[in-house]
């Protein structure tokens, strides 16, 4: 319901209204909370669209959707509660905050939850398994006695009705179908889909003769060492100083409309949890067909990029539809150590690539050095999880930035700026620098742990300089996270406004259409534009605002899923070691105290309850006192200092 609400806020085509979504637009528009023009339907003038926020004393502000301006304030609410969804009425001439009313509520921001049985007051309910409140479904008695205390439910919020059991809590196993279950995620494809990806036949050169033919590059991919979906690979041509980057071509494959480009817009982004990844594409794509996989022809999307060694600018670029074959498929773990002498090539093939990458790792050293002269280099720290079969934590490791990552980085990022410089319109990501109010929140909390703040001539200068006093406290991720969450979120916009933390003018998302649905349109966009079509380009980028905004939100739930699932997995470990010591680092003293573990598992976040005079960043050791298994709320009592 919420992606319908987003694009008739933004205008909607005709053609773009699903079966299911049509029956509501033609009660709208009978309604006049619509209006229709040119097959194009949007929110009438004087209706607004949103999200029932904080309730305060029978008031509540309705978070506008799609438009930058003021929440406005709902005074009779009626039946409505906090995250509905509601169309709302402006109350036009009246002075004072920006007001309506109530025209109708049409469903949940949330369109699923899940819900849990409890115990309590010698009977059993069913209630949120994040609130303990009640639910809108319910279970008749006959059902409840059916099933055990702890059992858990996937819960549809629009029709107030409980789907399915997805098992009991006392089960790690069932913290994944928590997870994807909450915003209807699933590994599984309908067999239309399936059909439909299944159908396309192994690549075959003589059959693709308007491609380049770029099967004699020596072309390699570096992925992670569990990685089956390689979207990119790469070539450095030192003679002629010219870097080639080889994307996936996704977009030959999935076409606009159809089931398997309906299911990828659905999903929007893979989602990697520790054990394993829900893909956008099926299988037979992403790990197959698609997957820039070794010794075998694919289809690719090439940017070619000649660089000028002297200024490191691109001097020319073209980007264009090609087969490439790649020489080797290479893990991060091996490049570095090539880098580090400990590995030696075997055959041609390797002795050739492993030349190129020395060659290139000097330039895109020298690319970072000269990105960071305006953009930031962040050091938030990554979290590797291992889980056993039993789906329990076994161990945690502090995932580093090698020489491998950043020269795959900067190769990717180079790729990315070149795409972004081919449209006007289109697919932009966009980071906007943060407020100056967040700015001094940031300065007066780091001067509370005694950093000397210096406000420099401009936010590049005094952010580096807090950064320098960071690295020589010890506290550069520490202190990195802090900056990164007083800036804005970084999003999907159909126009540029520029990259704040990568200090690029414009910027996109080119390099991973495996598993993101923005490069996807980037690259159909693309060849638009190559092709001279503008109607092409005009069809691609139709309803463009309102995709940008429904994909910036699919990511955040696919970041929310994987947070939310190592924390289960944090909990379950905690459990079993309550009473125990370990060491941590505060990470809040503000509202509430708050510490990470950082001992023999990593990572971990706790709420401290003892009252002892604590500073940010100070290191303690601390005791597990309680769990809260369906919340994933681990408490701690701070029971000592820890000398550093």
């Amino acid at each position: 319901m919420k992606s319908l609400l987003i694009r008739l806020t933004l205008g909607v085509s005709e053609l773009d209204i699903t079966p299911d979504e049509a029956k509501y637009v033609a009660t709208w528009l009978a309604k006049k909370y619509l209006t229709k023009k040119d097959n194009q339907y949007k929110f009438n003038s004087k209706y607004r669209a949103g999200t029932l926020g904080l309730l305060q004393k029978e008031t509540a502000y309705l978070n506008v959707i799609g438009e930058n301006i003021r929440d406005l304030l709902i005074e009779d609410l009626g039946i409505a509660t906090a995250g509905d969804l509601i169309i709302a009425k402006r109350l036009l001439g009246k002075r004072g905050t920006p007001s309506a009313t109530i025209a109708e509520i049409v469903g949940r921001e949330q369109s699923y939850s899940i819900a849990y049985i409890i115990f309590k007051d010698n009977h059993k309910a069913l209630v949120d398994l994040k609130t303990d409140f009640p639910i809108g479904a319910e279970l008749t008695s006959d059902e409840l006695a059916k099933y055990k205390t702890g059992d858990v439910f996937k819960v549809d919020n629009q029709e107030n009705k409980v789907l399915e059991c997805l098992g009991n809590i006392s089960d790690p196993l069932v913290d994944e179908k928590i997870v994807l279950a909450q915003f209807n995620k699933h590994d599984e494809f309908e067999d239309e889909v399936l059909k439909i990806a299944k159908s396309f036949k192994p690549v075959n050169a003589d059959e693709h003769k308007d491609r380049k033919d770029l099967r004699d590059l020596d072309f390699a991919t570096i992925d992670p060492v569990t990685a089956k979906d390689y979207d990119d690979a790469i070539c450095w041509d030192d003679e002629n100083s010219t870097l080639y980057v080889a994307i996936a071509d996704v977009s030959a494959y999935i076409k606009p409309f159809g089931a398997l480009d309906n299911e990828a817009i659905y999903r929007s982004f893979s989602i990697y949890l520790p054990h394993r990844s829900i893909p956008m594409l099926p299988r037979q794509l992403s790990e197959t067909l698609c997957s820039l996989q070794p010794h075998v022809d694919r289809l690719a999307f090439v940017f070619e990029m000649k660089l000028n060694l002297r200024t490191l600018e691109v001097e020319k670029s073209k980007v264009y539809e090609a087969l490439i074959h790649s020489k080797r498929r290479f893990n991060y773990e091996e490049i570095d150590a090539y880098f580090e002498g400990k590995l030696k090539a075997v055959n041609a093939d390797e002795e050739r690539i492993f030349d190129s990458l020395t060659k290139l790792r000097y330039i895109t050293d020298s690319l970072k050095i000269k990105r960071l002269k305006l953009g930031y280099d962040f050091r938030s720290t990554e979290i590797d999880m291992k889980i056993d079969e039993k789906s329990n934590l076994v161990s945690t490791h502090e995932a580093d930035e090698t020489p491998s990552h950043a020269l795959i980085e900067d190769c990717m990022l180079l790729a990315n700026k070149e795409a972004a410089a081919q449209f006007e319109r289109g697919i932009f990501r966009i980071h906007e620098p943060p407020s100056q109010n967040k700015l001094q929140t940031l300065y007066q909390e780091l001067a509370g742990i005694g950093m000397n703040i210096e406000i420099k001539n401009s936010t590049k200068e005094t952010i580096t300089n807090i950064q320098t006093q960071a690295r020589d406290m010890g506290l550069e991720s520490e202190v990195d996270t802090l900056i990164i969450q007083s800036q804005m979120q970084a999003r999907y916009a159909p126009l540029n406004s520029g990259h704040f933390g990568l200090g690029f003018e414009q910027y996109t998302h080119f390099t991973s259409p495996i598993r993101r649905y923005s490069d996807l349109i980037v690259h159909r966009l693309l060849k638009a534009i190559n092709a001279g079509d503008t109607e092409e380009g005009s069809y691609v980028l139709r309803n463009i605002e309102a995709l940008a905004m429904t994909i910036s939100e699919k990511e955040r739930e696919s970041s929310k899923i994987e947070n939310e699932f190592m924390a289960r997995k944090y909990a379950r470990w905690a459990n079993e070691n309550i009473g125990k010591e370990f060491k941590a680092r505060i990470t809040a003293t503000e509202v509430e105290v708050k510490a990470e573990i950082h001992d023999t598992i990593s990572g971990a976040r706790v709420l401290i309850t003892s009252n002892e005079d604590i500073a940010l960043f100070e290191d303690v050791m601390i005791r597990l006192e309680t769990v809260d298994i369906a919340r994933a709320k681990i408490t701690a009592i701070v029971v000592g200092k820890v000398d550093v």
